[in-house]
């Protein structure tokens, strides 16, 4: 099976880039199947990573980051490959 986990944040206001950037140099323990990141307008970072495991797995994730960054707690989701019909 596959799993999806979704990570999003809203920079504060100005620090997009910054948030950008510090996504991009969190490690993961762990190596996903896949990992891509994305950025929206109001200075949002989305990163989703795929990985082979049980649904309800221990699965490492991205951190936090520091409150200086975000205007809000970051938002995660969980989903998985359904099979199509």
């Amino acid at each position: 099976m596959t799993v999806a986990l979704m990570w999003e944040a809203r920079a504060a206001e100005g620090r997009g880039a910054d948030l950008l950037a510090w996504v991009r140099k969190q490690p993961l323990a762990g190596e996903p199947l896949r990992r891509e990141t994305f950025r929206a307008p109001q200075d949002r970072v989305l990163v989703i990573t795929w990985w082979d495991a049980p649904y309800d797995a221990q699965l490492p994730e991205l951190p936090e980051p520091g409150p200086d960054l975000v205007t809000r707690a970051v938002h995660r989701w969980r989903f998985e490959t359904v099979a199509d019909h």
